[in-house]
């Protein structure tokens, strides 16, 4: 199972990324070690989507990323109070 998930950071922007492994990725952002997010800590977990292969998640972090992508899950996906997913998750 593969996972494409939303941290909501503590700067309010909203960072996309796939993994095989949520808990430990997860782990990874809030010790500091991805570079991306290192600096907005402390982030939460917001939502996540279950997928079938690492190429159906690669594909949908892509998607979630782009114009059409954003709005789709800050409509469908991201529903508390307005969190828009911006430049951090790109």
């Amino acid at each position: 199972m593969w996972y494409v998930y939303f941290l909501k950071l503590a700067n309010g922007d909203v960072y996309v990324g796939s993994t095989n492994d949520l808990r430990r990725r997860f782990g990874s952002h809030q010790s500091g070690q991805v570079h991306s997010t290192r600096s907005h800590l402390p982030a939460a977990l917001e939502s996540y989507v279950a997928v079938k292969d690492e190429i159906t998640a690669r594909s949908l972090e892509r998607y979630l990323k782009s114009g059409s992508g954003k709005a789709f899950a800050n409509k469908r996906l991201l529903t508390s109070g307005g969190i828009a997913i911006d430049a951090a998750g790109e």
